[in-house]
């Protein structure tokens, strides 16, 4: 009877740490997908940026039907 309840103080004992354990795996977790979601809309910005210096360029760019009406 008493090693069932060490057995069962043991057993508790170690969901506690499990348990201490997923909590802190959990916070890691979620500061690096905090981290992983800013850089994500840092890049997206970034990208949005370049399509539309890229589209600025083309709209300079004289197309082959204004080549010929000057030529």
């Amino acid at each position: 009877m008493i090693t069932d309840f060490h057995n069962l103080s043991a057993k508790i004992s170690q969901l506690a740490d499990l348990t201490q354990s997923l909590r802190s795996e959990n916070a890691d977790l979620r500061i690096k997908s905090a981290a992983l979601a800013a850089e994500n809309a840092e890049l997206t910005r970034r990208m949005q940026e370049a399509h539309e210096r890229v589209a600025a360029l083309l709209a300079k760019i004289p197309t082959q039907e204004q080549d010929e009406e000057t030529a």
